[in-house]
């Protein structure tokens, strides 16, 4: 992969190349937290789907589709943001347990604003699901980044050449 965005980088002109490597981690977390974003809005729509078909209700299809997308976008940022975007180096089954519950306990904390911000947001005021989804996914995204990088990550990647 990394080899994959070296390339990508490469065929920019040297000025945007030079801005992406002062902010190479922050852009990382934008690319990965778009990727991240597809996945929970890819999984959140099977489920909705799912769960409509059944007969649940509103509350119940906006509750349980969040709740499963942040399954599996949570698991899927978790590896990518430990392998390339803090280079994390915890070793070891303890070590990546604890990094592994602190990443997912500090979502949980985005995943009641998600879910609280889709059930006031859809279920309640009745803004269309993709619009109070997108609206959600950019509030988590910026507050998961804060999480990061203060609780779970810090220390992880040398930003030396963000000092530049």
């Amino acid at each position: 992969m990394e080899k994959f965005i070296r390339a990508c980088v490469s065929i920019l002109p040297k000025p945007l190349q030079k801005i992406y490597y002062k902010y190479e981690e922050k852009w990382l977390y934008l690319i990965f937290g778009v990727l991240t974003t597809v996945v929970s809005f890819v999984t959140s729509g099977i489920s909705k789907s799912l769960l409509e078909a059944t007969g649940f209700g509103k509350d119940a299809v906006s509750t349980v589709s969040t709740v499963i997308s942040w399954i599996c976008a949570v698991t899927f940022a978790y590896l990518t943001n430990r392998v390339w975007v803090f280079d994390s180096h915890a070793k070891g089954a303890g070590e990546i347990a604890r990094e592994a519950a602190s990443f997912y306990g500090g979502r949980v904390f985005t995943l009641l604003v998600e879910t609280g911000m889709m059930w006031i947001g859809y279920s309640k005021i009745g803004i269309n699901y993709w619009v109070s989804k997108i609206i959600a996914n950019i509030v988590v995204l910026i507050l998961n980044y804060v999480i990061s990088k203060i609780f779970v990550f810090r220390g992880k990647k040398d930003d030396t050449a963000e000092n530049d």
